[in-house]
């Protein structure tokens, strides 16, 4: 037999949290190091009163193990959905470890928070949150191996250096691989945390360097890849669910013998709507149960489901934007609060009032939901395409009266996600279900309608700005009044308006240099299910801030690029926490690790425009549009170049966006987000749009709600990186994106036609 020794790296937060731990072969190494600037506040899932899944990420930790092989096995904690970080965490360990990328394999971690701390893959956190850890963890292996083979040549550490997966021994060249000194490794105490030492960043070999090809790519476009629609289990059923089309309504009435008579279908059952706050439960309704996914949806279709829509009947979209902007036009509860608005805006030589209406959105991911579950002997076992695993496997656990150590999770790739697979309540379907079946395994298929009528939206919103100018143009009054449900209301009785958190998304941290600001926020009720989206409420807050200074700049005849840089003022430190009234959030990290920094938010406003070649004259018909949003702690900056035909169709020839994430980690990543975030923001712009008519979606596939087509995106996005050392905390990139592209847009569309769009989506306004 092999033998297994375990090494624990100090544990500095004085938990024990890697009792059983995984086991390897050779060296097993595991790390569980508090990042420090996660300590001081509330993380952005926390388990407070929100009630939110996932846990503060008090202990992240990872795995490493090397058998005699060579093999180095990483685990990697987080999921994957196009962000790159099942592929960028893994690669520092590697690189702080010496180990050469051909020869490391990376396994999925199953949802386990207690084992590896919080899992929920959103928030964009995954690097800023765990880069350091992952350093501390490839750096302890590094130096294990290294006295390893210092012992076996009777030798100074100081004689020998791990280089590219073996230990060498500089006086004389000899050398030992990894494989050969992991048993020897694994005998050896492990390094206390005051002792390890990190390399210097000019030794990094893969971070930085965007050398990496993000892992599983061959699969991924050979069609070989396995996602949560893929799985198949021996026995496995299929299920279907004709859900209620109004929140919180349920069947009276349903045919399940002319279900029964359909080929195929074996089993029809009820499922129990849960009452607001659900959190992620089921919406409740009538599953069919059958031999096929074909089956099942026929059996479904001959339900002839009667229902009682409940008192959500009365949404209507028209009727409930009315209700928000008389909110909005009225004072509401404020928020942030400096200088005296009113008194300001009383002796204003000019008073410009705007309102901006994001209606909606939908996630539309390219794979809809899908779950298998299987129970034996009291077991759970769950196959999904989550982005929160460890807190999917406390909701199963919970649904199925089991405790959490009962059920495993298995986390299969995520065709898309963008906040929807972070609610599991497609999960929990099928966990219902599996039960119906005395346990036999069950996959919940979620058809295109079903996600587009039954999903967590993005919020509607609704935005009133008010600015006050003096005699020479000057700003000297900004009153920002919000409306919109909140996100909250999945979880506690529902707040009607937005959260600390959700406020935190791009409005409590306005920094514009004007003396006199207030932000507020209007009552709206949730009417729907309301879920995170793609950046949140960072696209509301900026579309109509930088919207708005868009046509400030244009009522006072000022370059809109200089204009926002007066905006913003000179190159300081803005802190609001003296100004704000309730709640402060800050993406759950220090306002001092991440305060508001205009300098850093001037510099990429300066370098988009500078790359975009802002100024220069264009054919008519053409414009320029510039804005700026920090978001999930990053600074983001995009110009966007439209062509606008004689018919209204607007084109995007290009598209120049400057990011600055702190330091970054693997810049081939942050390349491919902003080229994401240049079609999802292009595709918000102008088609995105979900509706309500007596409490239902109208929308019901792709048909109907419109997404980006190949040929409208933006031939040519430029990303520019803003470097940086890593002493610079490194912060978000697959959200921060998204904000300022629809802003810069519409300034553009502006610029070239001189017709300003104030609500969501594009669709025909310019040819109307």
């Amino acid at each position: 037999m092999k033998n297994r020794t375990q090494a624990i790296i100090e544990n500095v937060s004085r938990r024990n949290l890697l009792k059983g731990i995984v086991s390897g072969g050779g060296l097993v190494m595991a790390a569980q190091f508090l990042p420090t600037m996660a300590r001081a506040e509330e993380n952005l899932y926390n388990t407070g009163a929100s009630g939110m899944p996932g846990g503060a990420v008090w202990d992240p930790h990872v795995y490493v193990s090397i058998d005699p092989s060579g093999t180095v096995t990483i685990v990697t904690h987080r999921s994957e959905m196009g962000t790159g970080s099942r592929t960028s965490l893994p690669m520092v360990v590697a690189d702080e470890m010496e180990a050469d990328w051909a020869k490391v394999k990376i396994i999925q971690a199953p949802g386990d928070e207690q084992k590896y701390g919080n899992q929920d893959t959103d928030g964009s956190r995954s690097i800023r949150h765990f880069v350091q850890p992952m350093r501390l963890c490839g750096a302890a292996t590094r130096q294990m191996l290294e006295h390893a083979a210092a012992l076996a040549w009777g030798v100074s550490d100081s004689d020998v250096r791990a280089q590219n997966h073996k230990v060498v021994h500089i006086p004389s060249g000899k050398s030992m691989g990894f494989g050969e000194l992991a048993v020897a490794a694994a005998a050896l105490p492990t390094p206390s945390m005051k002792s390890i030492v990190l390399k210097d960043p000019s030794q990094f070999r893969y971070i930085g360097k965007g050398k990496v090809s993000i892992t599983d790519l061959r699969d991924i476009t050979m069609g070989k890849a396995t996602y949560g629609q893929d799985i198949h289990v021996d026995g496995m059923k299929y299920a279907v669910v004709a859900r209620p089309p109004v929140v919180l309504g349920k069947a009276v009435s349903y045919d399940a013998a002319a279900a029964m008579k359909v080929p195929g279908v074996i089993k029809v059952v009820m499922i129990a709507p849960t009452p607001m706050p659900a959190k992620f439960a089921p919406l409740g309704g009538v599953a069919v149960i059958a031999n096929n996914t074909w089956a099942a949806i026929r059996g479904r279709e001959a339900l002839n489901v009667k229902w009682d829509d409940g008192p959500n009947a009365d949404y209507d979209s028209a009727t409930f934007k009315q209700g928000m902007a008389e909110q909005a036009r009225k004072p509401g509860k404020i928020e942030r609060n400096e200088g005296d608005v009113d008194a300001a805006l009383a002796g204003a030589a000019k008073v410009i009032e705007r309102e901006y209406y994001i209606p909606h959105g939908h996630h539309a991911t390219m794979e809809p939901p899908a779950a298998t579950v299987r129970i034996v002997n009291g077991k759970a076992e769950v196959w999904a395409c989550v982005q929160s695993p460890g807190g999917t496997r406390g909701d199963v656990a919970n649904t199925l009266g089991l405790k959490e150590s009962d059920v495993t999770v298995n986390v299969t790739l995520l065709g898309g996600g963008f906040g929807r697979k972070s609610k599991c309540d497609f999960v929990l379907e099928a966990a219902l279900l599996s039960r119906e079946m005395g346990g036999a395994p069950v996959k919940v298929v979620w058809t295109r309608e079903d996600d587009i009528q039954h999903g967590f939206y993005h919020s509607v919103s609704y935005q009133h700005v008010t600015a006050g100018l003096d005699a020479s143009g000057k700003v000297i009054a900004w009153r920002h009044r919000s409306v919109s449900p909140s996100l909250m209301s999945n979880f506690m009785p529902d707040p009607k308006r937005e959260s600390s958190l959700e406020l935190g998304l791009g409005l409590i941290d306005t920094p514009f240099n004007v003396p006199n600001l207030r932000l507020e926020t209007g009552e709206a009720v949730a009417k729907t299910r309301i879920g995170w989206f793609r950046s949140v409420n960072n696209i509301p807050h900026a579309f109509a801030m930088q919207s708005m200074v868009g046509e400030l700049a244009a009522e006072l005849g000022r370059d809109p690029k200089d204009f926002l840089l007066e905006m913003i003022g000179p190159a300081r430190i803005v802190d609001p926490r003296s100004t704000v009234t309730g709640g402060l959030w800050n993406y759950g990290d220090p306002w001092d690790t991440y305060p508001v920094d205009t300098g850093r938010m001037r510099a990429v406003v300066e370098r988009a425009a500078k790359e975009a070649g802002w100024g220069k004259k264009l054919p008519k018909g053409q414009g320029l549009g510039i804005a700026v949003q920090r978001s999930f702690l990053s600074y983001v900056a995009t110009v966007v170049h439209v062509v606008v035909d004689k018919d209204g169709n607007v084109s995007v020839p290009r598209v120049d966006t400057a990011f600055d994430a702190g330091y970054v980690v693997n810049p081939e990543r942050v390349r491919s987000q902003v080229e994401g975030a240049a079609v999802m923001g292009l595709s918000l712009a102008k088609h995105t749009l979900i509706t309500f008519k007596n409490g239902r979606v109208e929308q019901n596939n792709f048909s109907d709600y419109k997404v980006l087509r190949i040929g409208e995106g933006a031939m040519n996005v430029n990303t520019h990186i803003m470097a940086h050392g890593i002493d610079v905390p490194s912060s978000g990139v697959g959200e921060p994106g998204v904000p300022p592209f629809a802003p810069a847009f519409f300034n553009a569309v502006y610029a070239a036609t001189g017709k300003r769009i104030r609500d969501l989506p594009l669709g025909n306004q310019l040819s109307a």
